[in-house]
C-alpha cells in the first residue's frame, strides 16, 4: 500500500562557513527532524576555479555521524583518529564522531590546483544513546563498490547502506539505515520498497518527478508517513535522486552547533569540552 506524503520541504540556502553555502531541507522550519536523520546539506554543483583554496578546516563533533555522497568531484578527508583519505565521484564516506572527534574535509588538492565542479549531499545520522560514547572509526566505499540494487531500463540505484532488493550496502550503522542515490530517466516510472514503521525520505537532487498527483521539484525533501510500504513515483524530467529509510530512533533529540547529544546539558558539556581541548588536536 502507498504511503502517504506528510510534508515537501524546500532546501533553502545556509551559510555554513564564510566560504560555503549549503540547501538545507532538514531540518526545516515545518518539520525538524526524522531521528536518525538529523541534517540533510546539499553542497554544490559549483564550480572551483584553478588555484583556488577553499577548505572547512578542523572542527569537532561528538554524539552522531556525518556521512557524505560525493556526486560531482572529489573531496578530502582529515581528522584525529588518523584516517586521511579522498573519497571519488559516486563514492560515500561515513564518520562516527562518537565521544568526539576533530576533523576537516573539502576540495582535493589536485581539483584545487585544476579546477572543477564539486557536489555532495552530506546527511547527519544520529546515534542511539547508548553508542554515543564509543570510540569513533571511520568507513568508506568507492562508486564501484556500491552494488546496484535497482537496475533496469532508465533505472539506476547503487545503495550505499542496509539491505534492499536482496543486496547489503558497505557502509555499517548500528541501527538500519538504508541509503542510496541514483537516476531516473524522464517518463519513467519506479516503485520503491519501503519497510512499515521506518520513516522513509526522498530528495530530488536533480530534475522533477511526480507522486500521485504531487509534482516535486528539484532541490526538495519528500518525507512519508511511517505507515505503509511502497512509494511510486515517475519521472517528468531525467532525475537524480536519494531515498533514504531508517527505524525510528525514538529518544530525545539535542541539537546545537556540531554536536547532536540527547539533552541541552549534554550540548553544553560537548562546547566545555572542546574549548578546553578534551577533543585533541589537528592540523589544518
Amino acid at each position: 500500500m502507498e504511503k502517504a506524503i506528510l510534508h515537501i520541504l524546500a532546501g533553502r540556502e545556509k551559510k555554513i562557513t564564510e566560504d560555503e553555502t549549503v540547501r538545507q531541507p532538514l531540518p526545516h522550519k515545518d518539520f525538524r527532524f526524522a531521528n536518525p536523520f538529523i541534517v540533510l546539506h546539499h553542497i554544490g554543483p559549483e564550480y572551483i576555479k584553478p588555484g583556488a583554496t577553499m577548505r572547512i578546516h578542523p572542527h569537532p563533533h561528538r554524539g552522531f555521524s556525518p556521512y557524505t555522497f560525493m556526486l560531482q568531484g572529489e573531496g578530502f578527508h582529515r581528522d584525529n583518529a588518523g584516517n586521511n583519505e579522498i573519497i571519488g565521484a559516486g563514492g560515500v564516506q561515513w564518520m562516527f564522531a562518537g565521544r568526539g572527534i576533530l576533523h576537516s574535509e573539502g576540495p582535493t588538492p589536485r581539483l584545487l590546483h585544476n579546477g572543477g565542479i564539486q557536489e555532495m549531499v552530506q546527511l547527519w545520522i544520529n546515534a542511539p544513546r547508548s553508542e554515543k560514547w564509543g570510540k569513533p572509526f571511520y568507513q568508506s566505499a568507492s562508486q564501484e563498490q556500491l552494488p546496484l540494487a535497482i537496475e533496469k531500463d532508465g533505472i539506476r540505484f547503487r545503495l550505499a547502506s542496509g539491505d534492499y532488493n536482496g543486496f547489503s550496502g558497505p557502509i555499517r550503522h548500528f541501527t538500519p539505515v538504508i541509503s542510496m542515490t541514483g537516476e531516473v530517466e524522464a517518463g519513467r516510472t519506479l516503485t520503491l520498497n519501503a519497510t512499515p514503521g521506518y520513516w522513509a525520505l526522498l530528495y530530488v537532487i536533480r530534475g522533477e518527478i511526480v507522486i500521485g498527483e504531487q509534482q516535486v521539484a528539484q532541490y526538495h525533501l519528500v518525507v512519508f508517513e511511517n505507515e505503509h510500504d511502497t512509494i511510486t513515483l515517475t519521472a517528468g524530467k531525467d532525475s537524480q535522486l536519494m531515498f533514504l529509510s531508517a527505524e525510528p530512533l525514538d529518544e530525545p533529540v539535542a541539537a546545537k552547533d556540531n554536536f547532536v547529544m540527547n539533552t541541552a546539558e549534554e550540548i553544553e558539556q560537548a562546547i566545555s569540552d572542546y574549548r578546553q581541548g578534551l577533543f585533541g588536536t589537528l592540523s589544518s
